[in-house]
């Protein structure tokens, strides 16, 4: 099952220091995300496991949450602690907070 976490709860692991992976499409990343992100694509996620940190948690956002759930769900059955960011990006900007470009 993949462990889910709303914009605030979101918000005070960033500032722990976990890591924000956005899985959008590049013109998607490009137009607006969480300040800090780092972008991999979910196609390209699956392949990308090495070039990530198993030392801390990862937050796993897209437009939504729907891409972000497979993501924390393959990043868990690899073993590492991830959760879905509930409202993605959208509710990341509708709460108020940046987004860069």
């Amino acid at each position: 099952m993949v462990r889910e976490v709303d914009i605030e709860a979101f918000a005070a692991a960033r500032v722990r220091g976990a890591l924000v992976l956005d899985v959008r499409e590049a013109f998607e990343f490009a137009a607006g995300h969480v300040p800090g992100a780092r972008w991999i694509p979910l196609g390209m996620l699956a392949g990308s496991l090495a070039e990530l940190p198993r030392d801390r948690a990862v937050m796993v956002i897209c437009a939504s949450g729907s891409r972000s759930r497979i993501g924390a769900e393959l990043l868990g059955r690899a073993g590492f602690d991830a959760a879905s960011v509930l409202g993605g990006t959208a509710g990341w900007s509708l709460s108020g907070r940046d987004l860069a470009t």
